[in-house]
């Protein structure tokens, strides 16, 4: 479970872990699911029939590869609505204002128009995450940890649209006070493999205050 930690401290009761692709948001989000005993919420972008076509042709297929997967998210956080009467907790892979940085990376301006039209009707009542957890590492981090998952239609991920994608990701952060940020140095530490990086992180949520914080431990020595 936890070593250590407490689990009686008031958690967020929904957590969103976010990051650019490669850089382990779903591997840490079922792992804090069993750490908390929390209800996974899960990006499906295996049901995504144009996500292999859009890596192979971009322009052709952007604006229904994106609007596919807005509709998948935002129907997903309306069964979270629906289901708050309950007191849910869950922890996600996603946050769902993340789908407009990959629309802007991916539409041209009048898709781009159009995609946001559909967006603010869709996205009103997105519910909010207690806790964000945003996983950061470097370039050539993504495209090692990428090749080795050996995933067959994000071996044509470039280089550029990475780089793009992950200085979108920084910005975005950078601005972000919607809630409860927690900003992670994800290219040196092993949050799947190192149990004392992992509970070093998961402390660090536990005691967490408001506001955005920046976790940056050194690697353990394992």
């Amino acid at each position: 479970m936890t070593g250590s930690t407490s689990l009686n401290k008031a958690l967020p009761r929904y957590i969103a872990v976010e990051g650019p692709i490669g850089v382990g948001k779903t591997s840490l989000t079922r792992r804090l699911a069993e750490t908390f005993n929390y209800d996974l919420l899960l990006e499906k972008a295996e049901d995504n029939p144009f996500l292999e076509r859009f890596y192979q042709d971009p322009r052709r297929h952007a604006l229904s590869t994106q609007l596919f997967f807005l509709f998948q998210r935002t129907q997903q956080l309306q069964e979270l609505r629906q289901e708050d009467m309950f007191e849910p907790v869950r922890v996600a892979d996603f946050l769902i204002d993340k789908d407009r940085l990959f629309a802007q990376q991916n539409l041209d301006q009048d898709e781009y128009e159009l995609y946001l039209n559909v967006y603010k009707h869709l996205t009103i009542d997105a519910p909010i995450p207690d806790l964000v957890i945003y996983l950061q590492s470097p370039i050539e981090v993504l495209l090692e940890r990428i090749q080795k998952r050996g995933i067959a239609a994000e071996q044509l991920i470039e280089r550029d649209y990475l780089e793009n994608l992950n200085s979108a990701y920084t910005e975005f952060f950078h601005y972000y006070s919607d809630t409860k940020l927690l900003i992670v140095n994800n290219a040196e530490i092993d949050l799947l493999g190192n149990e004392d990086d992992y509970q070093q992180l998961v402390d660090y949520i536990v005691a967490m205050p408001g506001g955005t914080h920046y976790f940056n431990p050194r690697p353990s020595l394992l």
